[in-house]
């Protein structure tokens, strides 16, 4: 039974581990260590009665001794009387004391500690000189092992050597076939098949459809091969699944494992890796092995960057790096001389672009299968997957739901229904509503609300100003998303206040929209400007992300004059490029430019709210007293917006009002709608330095 099948049958996935069983050669140490213990205690167990050297002579004299023996390498005299001196009271009375088990008749009975044998043997001799001859007792010469002080002596040095033998054992890895140094090449992967398989299938899986298409077409390739074969064509050797953490990959490979009527291997990159020489490699040749063995089957490496990383980046000259002999075992059997047929690949990775162009080609991983985050459709489908566990009450929207988490990934949607489902129980409710879901949102996108934060009143008006400007800005500006929900409670750790705006699903940006958003971010800043005639560091999520807009402009998507139709992107440039790909005169022109489109928006935007000044205070003296606005407050305090195209929270709410805020136990209302955007860019937040 190779190693493999061992640990499979004795941990099965989905189930919980079993206790180890019991190792039978410890059993039989411990068994021999207690019987030996058992023999000294019984050996010992008629410990004898000492006798003086005066009263072992009147035992002589008195004719009570039946047999004299002397220990000679103990120093010891043991006495044996005779059966009329056991019935006598004056020595039955001491041996029933020192005598667990009753008396022995055989003796011995009495011992007597000796300085020296010679000087003992020549005073017996005189004594026995006082007897008859006939009634003399001769003297009895032994020698004995004493087994408690030989186990004394050699048991530390026994107890050193069954302590190095266990460990022996542990870092050999105990009674189970296969251990941790001998068998250290060996493959770590894990083998589900017909008999260990996998919960997890394709209808768990929402939101992924061209990508689970993809997959389900590689199980069909093994489990009706001659469909595809029967024209020529050759089964696909292997699949990349590439995407951004949490969109699902891995729970694509565990669809896929129980869907699969064939042997499925399951392991991490990282599990090729250990501090010996060679042992990535040799576990490679040992995993496609066990798979050539198993064919036809599927193998997943997850997180395949661990081991596929580009080779020779960041590489000492002459040395000996142990990832690249282990990458370029992989691509051997991957795609080499000994290649069979009947066992596909799967992989996954978030990093596609560090992996090595070799690992990459056809013939290797045949597809891409790109996995992103999901659209409103699929958020519903995903939404409706992790609802099915939580009692929901009959005011719970999905569609809403998924409108309401644009940019949100698998990962994160389950956080959000676990995160309600909490919040709910939190409050002793018999089902989850939909302000618990509303409540979630905010929790993961802003962070915990800080109701006992204490905030100086100088600095709440600052705040309020802050996002009021925001929320003005992107109320007349036609191409920028106008905020849903304007907050000065303080979230998070360094959040003094927030705005929330809902962006459409959109994949394609014009100049005039990416300006409008950038004037839009410079709401707060402008509004602080104009109010105080100073400016605080409120605004610096703000400029972080008007600064990188900018320079995307202007490098990336030619969307400037001066630099022109150019693009210095690279999506192909190495981490360990630092060469910057235009000249000195070039990079001047560019922060110039850069600096004159931040200008412009900067004071088209202070233009704006002076002309709306009277709204910007309407806005923020609302703010300060209520401390939470939504776009229909917004509505009812400045008027609806100078355009014609319903905002996009217009459009999945159908206009409907969200209803008034409840206060809480300190006097701030809690929303009772909340709408989250696009976690890229999902929140303005006043931050602290």
């Amino acid at each position: 039974m190779s190693n493999n099948e061992y640990n499979r049958r004795e941990n099965k996935p989905g189930l919980p581990p079993k206790s180890p069983r019991g190792n039978y050669q410890t059993w039989i140490i411990l068994a021999t260590l207690g019987f030996i213990l058992l023999l000294m205690y019984f050996g010992n167990s008629g410990e004898l009665p000492s006798i003086t050297r005066s009263e072992f002579e009147n035992m002589i004299e008195s004719r009570d001794v039946k047999r004299v023996v002397l220990v000679k390498n103990m120093d010891l005299v043991e006495v044996t009387l005779t059966g009329d001196a056991l019935n006598n009271s004056k020595y039955r009375e001491r041996l029933e004391k020192s005598s667990r088990f009753g008396i022995n008749p055989n003796g011995p009975h009495f011992k007597m500690k000796i300085g020296s044998v010679d000087t003992f043997i020549s005073d017996y001799r005189e004594l026995n000189k006082k007897i008859p001859r006939n009634e003399q007792i001769d003297l009895q010469f032994e020698e004995r092992s004493d087994y408690f002080s030989l186990f004394l002596n050699w048991g530390f040095l026994l107890f050193i050597l069954i302590g190095f033998w266990m460990l022996m054992r542990r870092m050999t890895g105990g009674a189970g076939p296969g251990g941790q140094i001998f068998n250290i090449g060996k493959s770590r992967a894990a083998l589900f098949d017909a008999e260990n398989k996998v919960k997890v299938t394709f209808e768990d899986v929402a939101g992924l459809d061209e990508a689970k298409e993809e997959v389900q077409e590689i199980v069909e390739f093994l489990k009706n091969p001659s469909k595809f074969t029967r024209l020529g064509g050759k089964i696909p050797k292997g699949a990349l699944l590439v995407g951004p953490p949490g969109t699902g990959k891995t729970l694509l490979a565990k669809a896929v494992a129980g869907e699969a009527g064939v042997p499925f291997f399951s392991l991490s990159g990282s599990d090729f890796v250990e501090m010996f020489v060679g042992v990535g490699a040799a576990r490679v040749r040992d995993l496609f092995k066990q798979a050539k063995e198993k064919a036809p089957c599927i193998v997943f490496i997850d997180e395949i960057d661990a081991i596929g990383r580009s080779r020779g980046r960041g590489q000492i000259p002459g040395a000996n790096d142990e990832r690249e002999n282990t990458l370029n075992s992989l691509l051997v059997e991957m795609d080499g001389f000994a290649t069979d047929s009947g066992v596909i690949i799967l992989a996954a990775t978030n990093r596609p672009d560090v992996l090595d162009p070799a690992l990459l080609r056809p013939g290797r991983f045949d597809r891409q299968i790109s996995i992103d985050k999901p659209d409103i459709v699929g958020r519903e489908a995903i939404f409706k997957v992790h609802l099915k566990p939580i009692k929901l009450d009959p005011s719970v929207d999905v569609k809403k739901l998924a409108a309401q988490t644009p940019g949100f990934a698998g990962a994160e949607i389950a956080n959000v229904c676990n995160e309600a489902a909490l919040i709910a129980a939190r409050r002793d409710k018999q089902a989850v509503d939909m302000q618990d879901f509303q409540d979630a949102i905010d929790r993961v996108i802003g962070g915990l609300e800080k109701k006992n934060k204490i905030i100086s009143p100088e600095e709440k008006r600052i705040v309020a100003f802050h996002e009021a400007g925001h929320a003005v800005a992107g109320w007349f500006l036609e191409h920028a998303d106008p905020l849903v929900k304007v907050s000065i409670v303080p979230r998070g750790v360094a959040a003094l206040g927030y705005a929330q705006y809902l962006p459409k699903e959109q994949f394609l940006y014009q100049t005039e929209q990416l300006l409008d958003e950038m004037c839009m971010a410079f709401g707060g800043r402008a509004a602080e400007e104009i109010v105080f005639g100073k400016i605080s560091t409120g605004a610096l999520s703000d400029l972080e992300r008007i600064t990188k807009m900018a320079y995307s402009m202007v490098t990336v998507y030619g969307m400037n004059k001066e630099i022109g139709n150019l693009s210095y992107y690279d999506s192909k440039a190495s981490e360990y490029t630092f060469q910057k790909p235009y000249s000195e005169a070039t990079a001047e022109k560019i922060d110039r430019e850069v600096k004159r489109i931040i200008d412009e928006c900067y004071e088209r935007t202070k233009k704006l709210l002076m002309e709306h000044r009277h709204h910007l205070e309407a806005v923020a003296q609302e703010l300060l007293k209520k401390e939470i606005l939504f776009q229909n407050d917004l509505e009812r305090l400045i008027g609806k917006r100078p355009f014609d195209k319903p905002t996009t929270y217009q459009q999945f709410t159908n206009g409907a009002e969200p209803k008034a805020p409840a206060p809480t136990n300190n006097g701030s209302p809690e929303a009772t709608d909340k709408t989250p955007a696009e976690p890229a860019t999902q929140e303005e937040q006043t931050q602290k330095p």
